[in-house]
């Protein structure tokens, strides 16, 4: 990462500022980054971290769009646990980035968010900017997928309202925050300071262990089972917490189901995870849940909806084990909960604490029993399959990055709808960030910039393969990559569509009895179509492409890792087939475009 900016001049020692004290707050909760877009209503903050705290912890990261701002935030938070901070101007700045909040609050991410308006006073406004920028309740806007939200009255009223929202957003489940700072109380002269010392006080609550009660039957459901699953979600990225895991599923004889809408949370190569990861649950996986007599939620996101999928609709005969904090998000505004899970044995729990209570329940590992029966995965393509003239087939896309990284030590930030599962070979949790959590378009390369800001010097090769309309809607985030020297490698699935919505029309023409031929119409980015590379250039990055064949993939690839690792922000554009790859067989897809 590039040097901190010189900043002229000699920092006061004292906070002279309303603005002042709140940004020695956010140095002394150990924020490292306060991203944002600039914003006059926030322009006392700006002054304190610039010349008050010298730009360092907090360190501005200047962003081209609010929608940006959110998005880094949402891929540091991803690698690090930690939040990072983001300023929003007023109203407008607020409704840009809304998109990208809602994507935090689905994934359950930390993030602080610090909004402005213009003075509350009305004498004081300036005319007419001042009077279009303030609004009288700005969290109203957010206030359906935020944890919480707050407009401190005074600067005591405002430090006291960041520490409890920073306190709000590290409890589990965890979750973007938001305090709006009048203009009048960030610029008021100070005639004493607030007493921030002692912070050790205002610690986010230890989680509550489960009750051992419930722990006890639990094991004993599990100790019975013969043919037991666990199905892994929102877990932390803590290797012991990774390792118990694999410990309860080893001594359960349990098979394993993850997904990739969460991050990597078990070792896909392990012989207890037979099934290859997907956005939905793949039909072996499927059968394989409907043939067991046990299942271990923890903390699956849509365990209801995933267990009825599985089962054809029913309820599964399996007993069920719950563990999720996740209904203390629920709220009536947002349909993000899900479908309602049915169990036999609920923990209003955090996942990781209840493995460590069940393995200590379980004692000494048993011996071993029968090895459960798995179905062999498709087999990958070794060839590049597609009909397509000047596209890769999406699984040859595949085999080509995975085989050319895997000596690089990646750590996928984002893989696309289309990716085959059985590339996804996770043996750390650094191996995969995780999916965007509202999909929303956009995300993608904001989330792949901050989570290569948080992975630096850890030895790992940050790459994200996002789709052409992610990376179109997002594409300015990368700007920010070069200007403060972020190495990232971003590849751009590119299939000149909307592919996803193309199976929305299709499935509507088939049930209308109309041309499914025409499915493409208002979906394709073909013309003139778009060049991905050039875009990055034009941003100062290195573009590479459009590569249309595995021989120049190969070739691009390993000219992009070594650019990567001399500190370069780089995009490949690769064309590739319309098409999902083969894993996601046609019940998926049907899934996929809403049928039964």
């Amino acid at each position: 990462m590039k040097p901190v900016e010189k900043v002229d001049g000699s920092t006061p020692n004292a906070p002279a500022w309303g603005s002042d004290p709140i940004a020695g707050l956010l140095r002394a909760l150990d924020f490292e980054f306060i991203a944002f877009t600039p914003g006059a209503s926030f322009r006392g903050l700006h002054d304190s971290i610039v010349n008050y705290l010298g730009n360092t912890s907090p360190r501005l990261l200047l962003c081209l769009h609010e929608e940006h701002s959110i998005s880094i935030a949402h891929g540091y938070a991803r690698v690090t646990g930690k939040p990072m901070a983001v300023a929003l101007h007023s109203n407008v700045g607020l409704m840009h980035a809304t998109m990208a909040i809602f994507n935090a609050w689905c994934d359950r991410v930390p993030i602080m968010m610090l909004g402005a308006v213009g003075p509350m006073d009305s004498v004081q406004r300036r005319p007419w900017v001042d009077w279009i920028h303030t609004a009288r309740d700005l969290g109203a806007l957010i206030r359906g997928y935020t944890k919480w939200d707050d407009h401190p009255g005074s600067v005591p009223a405002a430090i006291e309202s960041v520490l409890r929202a920073h306190q709000i957003a590290m409890t589990l489940p965890r979750g973007p925050v938001y305090v709006c700072l009048d203009a009048t109380l960030q610029e008021q002269p100070l005639t004493s300071a607030p007493d921030i010392s002692n912070l050790a006080r205002f610690r986010p609550a230890s989680p509550a262990d489960p009750a051992s009660e419930a722990v006890v039957e639990a094991a004993a459901i599990l100790t019975a089972a013969k043919n037991p699953v666990i199905m892994i979600g929102r877990v932390s990225t803590d290797m012991d917490d990774w390792n118990r895991r694999v410990q309860l599923a080893e001594r359960l004889n349990a098979r394993v189901v993850t997904d990739i809408k969460t991050g990597a949370s078990f070792p896909t190569t392990h012989p207890l995870h037979p099934h290859p990861p997907g956005l939905l649950i793949g039909v072996e996986a499927c059968a394989m849940i409907r043939e067991a007599d046990a299942i271990v939620s923890l903390d699956w996101v849509d365990l209801g909806g995933s267990l009825r999928q599985a089962c054809q609709g029913s309820w599964p005969t399996a007993r069920v084990i719950q563990c999720s904090l996740d209904q203390y998000s629920h709220n009536g505004w947002s349909m993000d909960y899900q479908a309602l899970p049915s169990a036999d044995v609920s923990f209003l729990a955090n996942p990781d604490r209840l493995v460590r209570k069940l393995l200590d329940v379980l004692g000494p590992a048993a011996p071993p029993r029968p090895a459960p029966v798995s179905r062999p995965a498709a087999p990958l393509a070794k060839e590049d399959t597609s009909a397509s003239p000047g596209r890769i087939g999406i699984e040859a896309m595949a085999r080509v990055v995975t085989d050319g990284l895997a000596s690089h030590n990646p750590s996928y930030i984002r893989l696309p709808l289309s990716w085959p599962g059985e590339r996804c070979r996770f043996v750390h949790p650094l191996d995969y960030i995780g999916f965007d959590g509202g999909g929303g378009l956009a995300s993608g390369p904001g989330m792949a910039v901050g989570a290569a800001l948080a992975l630096r010097g850890s030895g790992r090769l940050p790459v994200a393969i996002v789709g052409d309309g992610d990376y179109v809607m997002g594409v300015t985030a990368i700007w920010t990559a070069v200007h403060y020297g972020i190495p990232v490698l971003i590849i751009v699935a590119n299939n000149q569509s909307y592919f996803n919505d193309e199976l929305h029309q299709e499935r509507v023409a088939r049930a209308r009895q109309r041309p499914v031929e025409n499915r493409w119409v208002g979906l394709r980015m073909n013309d003139p179509p778009i060049n991905m590379a050039v875009l990055a250039q034009g941003q100062g990055a290195v573009g590479l492409g459009p590569v249309t064949n595995t021989a120049d993939l190969q070739t691009t690839l390993a000219d992009a890792v070594d650019r990567v690792r001399g500190g370069a922000t780089v995009v490949i554009d690769v064309h590739v087939a319309p098409e999902y790859s083969r894993g996601i067989s046609n019940t998926l897809l049907r899934k996929i475009a809403g049928t039964s």
